[in-house]
């Protein structure tokens, strides 16, 4: 870092929330996806006004800004890809104020997001985004990753709940977009643009958020199936009969493998698939709806059901759930997480050419996901010393979402596109929609200032390169 630049960012921020030590720029030199990048600095801001300042500055040295809350991105997101300054957002996390009268959450983008849900049910509301990550993830995170968890199917993603931000912009300045009202419909909606945005478009430095109140019941199961198809058949089922679920989660067999490796649930190991319903609402629409789910699994073949008596096992359903990320990476040091999305209806079509390609590499491929709206998380448990699969692997991530694109799909539900996505983008928007995009980043960010390297691919890139 020039010792110039050094100097005019210690009039901002104080020696000891700046880290320049190589032991702790390497702490920010990665997140849960694939890859290292080496940061020049690591700033920890506490307020919007020091992160304004610091963007100007960086705009007059043109040095790349990343901003970084959790690091729980799983493609790549606050990754520092061509240096620069991380700005670690975490201790942006003093204000989560809800307004009970205006069902609103008002809170800091350091907010881890489960306090949020705990805070909004303590008031009798319900906050529905829940990422699996939601207890270690920060709310700015979530936001411009717009990512949403189980509960989309119901309920819709994060951008649904965002009705107001304040932002630093990638020049430095600092902006207001909607506001306190569910109704606005004032000019362009910068809200939802920025929502998604991947950093590349602001830094979110508050949030405003819709609460809804919370629901009075939920009834949970789970059912097993001998074929996978017909997991898939049942979830379509489901869906068409008139049920609108708050959550439909799909496990394969090798998930439920790991799980039962890691931390025994109980899980019907015979089966190559299981799904996981859960409904919420009126006590009486509940308890009906649940029963109906059951007999559609059965009529589609369900093996094995058991439908949640009182909370505890409910809890213990999902926690067969929420245990698959954290187990899958026990079967290898590496694991490469994607999610790629297909129309409902397309769900058996994609677990069909999911099957064919982890047979066609011979890899370990294995499937989990928010199956009720499409949203697939095929993960590759490999080791990146070995080259040879890593090339396969490689192959293998571009296949698949070909066939997400194929069958009317899109390249990310929730993930993001980050770094590892940026080579597919051309092939989901096109020429022109891609152009669109990178015209929006031009002009708000002249300079290519704010977490340069994400989404956009570099000039020839076509596939994801997972060996260098």
């Amino acid at each position: 870092m020039d010792q110039k630049v050094l100097e005019e960012i210690r009039k901002i921020i104080p020696n000891d929330r700046i880290l320049l030590q190589l032991q702790d720029r390497y702490s920010y030199s990665f997140d849960a996806s694939f890859g290292e990048y080496l940061p020049d600095i690591v700033i920890q801001p506490e307020h919007a006004e020091e992160i304004s300042r610091l963007v100007k500055l960086a705009n007059r040295y043109l040095i790349p800004v990343y901003p970084r809350g959790a690091a729980t991105s799983l493609s790549g997101g606050p990754l520092p890809v061509e240096g620069g300054m991380v700005l670690d957002m975490s201790r942006l996390n003093k204000k989560l104020i809800i307004d009970r009268e205006n069902l609103l959450a008002i809170v800091s983008p350091g907010v881890i997001t489960a306090d949020i849900h705990r805070k909004a049910e303590e008031a009798g509301l319900f906050y529905p985004p829940d990422p699996s990550s939601s207890h270690v993830s920060t709310i700015g995170g979530n936001l411009l990753e717009n990512s949403s968890g189980p509960r989309g199917l119901k309920y819709g993603t994060t951008k649904e709940y965002v009705i107001g931000l304040e932002v630093v912009t990638p020049t430095g300045d600092m902006i207001r977009t909607g506001g306190k009202t569910v109704k606005n419909v004032t000019g362009y909606d910068l809200t939802r643009l920025i929502v998604g945005s991947e950093g590349t478009l602001g830094i979110v430095t508050e949030a405003i958020l819709r609460l809804i109140p919370k629901p009075q019941a939920r009834g949970t199961l789970l059912a097993a199936f001998d074929r996978l198809v017909d997991s898939g058949h049942a979830i379509t089922n489901i869906l068409s009969s008139g049920i609108l679920p708050a959550a439909m989660e799909l496990m394969d067999n090798a998930c439920m493998r790991a799980v039962e490796n890691f931390q025994p649930c109980g899980l019907p190991l015979h089966a190559e698939a299981l799904i996981i319903v859960e409904v919420d609402g009126h006590p009486i629409a509940v308890a009906e709806e649940i029963s109906q789910c059951e007999t559609l699994c059965l009529q589609m073949g369900a093996t094995t059901i058991r439908v949640a008596q009182d909370e505890r096992e409910r809890q213990e359903i999902w926690k067969a759930r929420k245990m698959v990320s954290p187990a899958i990476t026990q079967m290898g040091p590496t694991k490469i997480s994607e999610d790629a999305t297909v129309p409902r209806s397309k769900i058996p079509d994609m677990m069909e050419r999911l099957k064919q390609i982890r047979e066609k590499y011979q890899l370990n491929l294995v499937v989990f996901g928010h199956a009720g709206d499409g949203n697939l998380h095929p993960n590759i448990i490999t080791d990146k010393r070995n080259l040879a699969e890593m090339k396969r692997v490689e192959e293998a991530v571009s296949e698949i979402f070909k066939a997400a694109i194929e069958l009317g799909g899109t390249l990310s539900g929730e993930h993001g596109i980050g770094t590892l996505k940026a080579p597919y983008m051309e092939m989901e928007l096109g020429e022109i929609g891609l152009a669109m995009m990178k015209k929006i980043k031009q002009a708000w960010d002249p300079n290519n200032i704010l977490n340069p390297g994400k989404i956009f691919p570099k000039p020839g890139q076509t596939k994801v390169v997972l060996t260098e």
